[in-house]
This record gives structure tokens, C-alpha cells and sequence, in this order.
């Protein structure tokens, strides 16, 4: 087990084999390409499959993915992620962390490097 201060120096970055797309609005899609052997067999019977799987982040999802650079660590990005949203960020470190727990152990979009 981690002590906070340990989790706070956590390094992030961007699993390289997504796909990302951003909209004007800044909100973050992320693609994840549907290769399964399976997948690719039914397309060549002509089952309407699609190349990718999107998943659009919300207004704090997007702002934190994009913040995900292989150089900030965790406590920079609650720096920024407060001085971009003040109060409706609260309770910073606790979500963050959640959210980039969730985004690495079962969505695989970052991986830790740091």
C-alpha cells in the first residue's frame, strides 16, 4: 500500500496504441480499436462490426486526460485541475485519484511510468 505521498509523485502517460480524438469543445473521445479475431471474421462475413469502440470523457475526464503527459505527476495535475474549476473539483485528490486508478487498472487508456 502507497502512502499518499508516494501517489501523489505518480507519472502517468497515454497508452500509445489509442486513438484520440478531441471535438471544439474540448471533450476527449477515446478509441479503442476492435481487433479481436472474432470481431474481424464476422466483418468479413459483412456483420456490421465497428473499428472502433469511442468512449467521450466528461468536462473533468477530458481536462484531466489532456493534462496526462508522461511529465506531470499527480499532485500537479490537482493543482491544475483545481485552478481550472475551483470549488467543483472538490474533493480533488480523492476523485482524481479514482479516476486515474479506474482509467489504468480497467481501462488500460494510461499506463504508469513513474
Amino acid at each position: 500500500m502507497q502512502n499518499n505521498d508516494q501517489r501523489l509523485e505518480m507519472v502517468f502517460r497515454v497508452n500509445p496504441v489509442l486513438v484520440i480524438e478531441k471535438d471544439e469543445n474540448g471533450v476527449v473521445t477515446i478509441c479503442e480499436k476492435q481487433d479481436h479475431p472474432i470481431q474481424r471474421f464476422f466483418r468479413k462475413i459483412k456483420v456490421r462490426i465497428p473499428e472502433y469502440k469511442k468512449t467521450s470523457l466528461d468536462e473533468f475526464g477530458s481536462f484531466v486526460f489532456d493534462q496526462i503527459d508522461g511529465v506531470c505527476n499527480v499532485e500537479e495535475i490537482g493543482n491544475r485541475l483545481e485552478d481550472a474549476f475551483g470549488e467543483k473539483a472538490h474533493p480533488i485528490y480523492e476523485r482524481l485519484l479514482l479516476f486515474l486508478s479506474f482509467i489504468d487498472e480497467k481501462c488500460h487508456y494510461i499506463e504508469r511510468i513513474k
